[in-house]
């Protein structure tokens, strides 16, 4: 069974071709309205770059790597973060530490999920991650590398953060953790391009 998007619901009835009309301009409206309303304060609207979290977050092609004709548009909460720690599995937006300057030849904003938290110990063992030398499953990863390596156990209030398209991802393993304070906050929605609305 095909499964639609809350716009494919909304339009069914509506004979075509006034249903692509309508679908087009609901969908421009939608994305309108989420960027507007939640850009005061509590979130923010951000582009994915790269390929280092594909498939789970699509950049453009022609870029290397990238699966999509465009770019996801996600947001990112910026408040909850003020009430609750960062959890694993999480995927975050954060302010790159500067040490990925020099590691990944870029900085700026990163989006990568979340995968040792504080006081944790993370190994890569042939491309497979092991939290305090248990496996962590990780279903969203299509991608691993071969590494195989130990880092030191993460220091209180510092994250452990990675790709998901291990192959092509410039992380924690390459520059180390990320300051708490670093976190913008997780991605809850994405927004653009309209068949990829929904929580990622």
């Amino acid at each position: 069974m095909k499964v639609r998007n809350p716009l494919d619901r909304l339009t069914s009835r509506v004979p075509e071709p006034w249903r692509s009309v309508l679908d087009w301009t609901l969908s421009i409206v939608v994305a309108v309205v989420v960027v507007l309303a939640v850009k005061v304060e509590v979130a923010n609207p951000y582009r994915v770059p790269s390929a280092s979290m594909e498939p789970t977050l699509h950049c453009a092609r022609p870029a290397d790597g990238c699966l999509a004709a465009h770019s996801d548009r996600v947001v990112a909460n910026r408040f909850i973060y003020h009430f609750r720690d960062p959890r694993r599995g999480e995927i975050v937006v954060f302010d790159a530490p500067a040490r990925t300057i020099q590691a990944c030849a870029e900085g700026g904003t990163f989006v990568k999920r979340i995968i040792g938290l504080p006081g944790e110990a993370v190994s890569e063992r042939d491309g497979v991650v092991y939290i305090d030398g248990r496996r962590l499953d990780e279903p969203y990863v299509a991608h691993r590398d071969h590494r195989t390596q130990q880092w030191s156990r993460i220091p209180q209030g510092q994250y452990f953060v990675m790709g998901d398209n291990r192959t092509r991802s410039c992380d924690s393993r390459d520059w180390g953790t990320v300051p708490r304070e670093n976190f913008i906050g997780p991605v809850f929605l994405t927004y653009w391009p309209v068949g990829r609305l929904g929580s990622p």
